[in-house]
């Protein structure tokens, strides 16, 4: 009945993305930006000023964007605030493409996007772009899901300064400074600045997160010339909480979180350790120059450097039956002698490091003709990192940050694509042809608790895409097909050397159409894998989902969305993806017999998810808005069973924003109700020992911010 009723219902972003940006907020049109609109792939735009401003509040960008369409966002501490992810037509953030400005953002070794890394992203934002399916090739790294670039916005022309402020539930509270210098040097620079802080005690107990972020851009404009200098990044430091808990405890107890805890030696009290926590710093810089050299070609030239460095840390207990990493043996440590007697093993603080660099260029050539466009664009990019760990005694304190294990990696990729976009009469012909190389080398240096691995692995893929537009009026009909290939990550290869690269068909059709008052899109896709990775539902010691080669596999669905403008007060918006998500003929290992499964669902892939919101705008200042979210039933794994399925989910949000200006001053108040009917659901969890385990979310949960801009 949900599902009938958000197909009869629901109205989408996707189209209300499109119909926005006609008559969004003033943004400079990029010229990447402007050809992506043209192509005939999925995809929306979203202006962030306008369209994610108002519930800004101290959340990171996946929950900003969990009304996008097929999108599910998920939060380790329950609230939004630190870990938190997102899933694109039930695909991974692993098989997601994240880019800043068109430069990788995923992490080269795990894939991942670690949002954790930048908080604050949003408030340093102009646009973001999100193309679901392979979309269309710009840096080089496949997309196995949808692919997000992340644009920031350039100084204002005039002087300003702007604060950002909030404070909500679980005291979370965010506080933000902004200065801008305006032009100046014959109105040939600009310079803007900001730095936040973000602090929440997280619905999950102990789920803690401090962080901080920064944003430094400076840009020159002479003639046809832009140089844009950019250096952002943060520190975060959360306390893990990335277990989940069974079932009778989420009834219970459902704010229980087992990370840290162990029992005193001495006094048998239990205890929670207060170092349970993830420490990490990253920093991103990019130099970028568009040149435009005459009426027909342009090039954008990026240079990019990204440096992350940082730890987790765990207590490894004895005396609560831990088994991983409690013996001497572990570390390759001598065991002491206690009155005689050998001290087998005894808990430990561990650390295990990262130290990253990652560099590199992207390059795209621009050329408009009068019936064609034209891009070529280059990319090179190199990755070294070091793994290490150390560890400290407990209760034999003469241990201290002793290094057991070292590694380092390194990873080569070069790319070069070509595109074109012919147009014929009411015929748009696309077509983009990419070859992708890549070299990766990770080897053992200090071997100790089967850390690391010695692998070197290369690939050559070759991905093409086609496509169509027909114009129909005021919309146009589309018709693409893509072939893509993706390499498995480090952890992928530590666990089995024989992982095979994802291939990908991806076939999309769609419609964008405008009737008076009302915006309607609607797309149909099939994506066709072979060896895809898919995830088997069990957590590694970090937290990070365990992948498996799926054989054949397929996503197929139609998504459809609209926008009503009813009044100059009323509108009505949403969107709805309805899918099937099947692994075909799986195979399982239990207890080392291969047994069939046949054609089962694919985790962490529900057949409906549907949004639908309501706006209310009384005068200019004042806004008034309503979100709801459905989701429906998925599994934990690929096994269909029944013990491992999470619950569908219906919840509803409320956003209200007044603006309103004192003098010079623009003061804008905001509030942001999430899980309005307090609704108990999990969005994700996890398998141990055939075992679900589930990660709760919040209730009933609020932000209030004020935002004062002085011109």
């Amino acid at each position: 009945m949900k599902g009938l009723f958000f197909l009869g219902l629901t109205v989408g972003s996707a189209a209300f993305m499109q119909a926005q940006n006609k008559d969004s907020l003033k943004t400079r049109e990029i010229e990447g930006v402007s050809f992506t609109k043209r192509l005939p792939v999925a995809k929306e735009i979203i202006n962030v000023q306008k369209d994610l401003d108002g519930k800004n509040l101290g959340q990171d960008l996946p929950m900003l964007l969990k009304n996008q369409t097929s999108v599910i966002s998920t939060s380790d501490a329950g609230n939004g605030v630190g870990y938190t992810g997102l899933r694109i037509r039930g695909v991974a953030g692993r098989g997601i493409n994240i880019m800043m400005n068109g430069v990788p953002f995923n992490d080269s070794e795990s894939q991942g996007a670690f949002f954790v890394n930048v908080p604050d992203l949003t408030s340093s934002a102009s646009q973001i772009v999100i193309q679901r399916g392979v979309g269309t090739s710009n840096n080089g790294v496949s997309s196995f899901g949808a692919s997000i670039n992340v644009i920031s916005k350039d100084p204002e022309e005039k002087f300003y300064i702007k604060t950002d402020d909030s404070y909500g539930s679980f005291n979370t509270y965010k506080y933000s400074a902004e200065v801008g210098t305006g032009k100046f040097w014959k109105d040939r620079i600009s310079v803007m600045g900001r730095y936040s802080h973000i602090h929440s005690d997280g619905y999950i107990d102990r789920a803690s997160a401090n962080l901080d972020s920064y944003n430094f851009t400076a840009l020159f404009e002479e003639g046809k010339t832009r140089l844009r200098l950019m250096a952002f990044g943060g520190k975060e430091r959360t306390y893990q909480a990335w277990n989940g808990i069974d079932k009778e405890t989420w009834e219970t107890n459902p704010k229980y979180n087992s990370s840290g805890g162990y029992k005193d030696l001495f006094t048998g009290e239990k205890k929670f350790y207060d170092g349970e926590t993830d420490n990490y710093r990253q920093n991103h810089y990019q130099f970028l120059w568009e040149q435009k050299f005459n009426d027909i070609w342009s090039l954008e030239t990026t240079l990019h450097y990204t440096r992350g460095k940082g730890y987790y840390e765990n207590y490894k207990r004895v005396n609560e039956g831990d088994k991983e990493s409690t013996h001497y043996a572990d570390y390759n440590l001598e065991v002491p002698i206690v009155n005689g007697v050998a001290v087998e093993k005894t808990d430990f603080i561990r650390k295990k490091w990262l130290d990253n660099h990652f560099y590199g260029l992207v390059s795209t050539l621009y050329g408009k003709f009068e019936n064609i466009d034209l891009n070529f664009g280059v990319v090179a990019n190199q990755y070294y990192g070091k793994h290490y760990g150390t560890v400290t005694g407990v209760y034999f304190p003469q241990i201290n940050d002793y290094e057991y294990y070292r590694g380092r990696s390194v990873k080569n990729e070069a790319a070069g694509f070509a595109k074109a976009l012919l147009k014929v009469e009411d015929f748009e012909f696309f077509g983009d042809l990419q070859l992708r190389s890549i070299h990766y080398d990770t080897k053992i240096i200090l071997s100790g608790d089967g850390e690391g691995g010695n692998i070197k692995k290369n690939w050559l893929f070759f991905n093409p895409k086609a496509g169509v537009n027909y114009k129909i009026g005021n919309g146009k009909i589309f018709l693409s097909y893509a072939h893509a290939h993706r390499e498995p990550n480090r952890d992928d290869l530590l666990a089995d050397q024989n992982v095979k690269a994802e291939k990908l068909h991806d076939i999309e059709a769609g419609l964008e159409k405008q009737f008076g008052f009302l915006s309607l899109t609607a797309n149909l896709y099939y994506m066709y894998y072979v060896n895809q990775l898919v995830l088997n539902g069990e957590l590694n010691n970090v937290g990070a989902f365990i992948r498996t080669n799926s054989g054949k596999s397929y996503r197929r669905g139609i998504e459809l969305g609209a926008l009503a403008k009813l009044s100059k007060q009323w509108e009505i918006s949403g969107n709805v993806s309805l899918s099937q998500n099947r692994n075909q003929d799986f195979n399982i290992k239990n207890e080392g017999v291969l047994k069939n499964l046949g054609n089962t669902q694919i985790s962490f892939s529900p057949d409906v998810v549907a949004n639908v919101g309501l706006k209310f705008s009384p005068s200019k200042s004042f806004q008034f808005a309503l979100m709801n979210q459905y989701v429906g039933k998925q599994y934990l794994d690929n096994t269909e069973d029944k013990n491992l399925q999470l619950k569908d989910y219906l919840l509803t949000d409320f956003n209200a924003e007044y603006q309103f200006k004192i003098a010079n001053n623009d003061i804008a108040l905001k509030l942001l109700v999430n899980n309005l009917f307090n609704k108990k659901y999990v969005n994700n969890g996890s398998v141990y020992e055939g075992t679900p385990y589930y990660f709760s979310q919040a209730g009933t949960n609020f932000m209030f911010g004020i935002s004062w801009k002085i011109q």
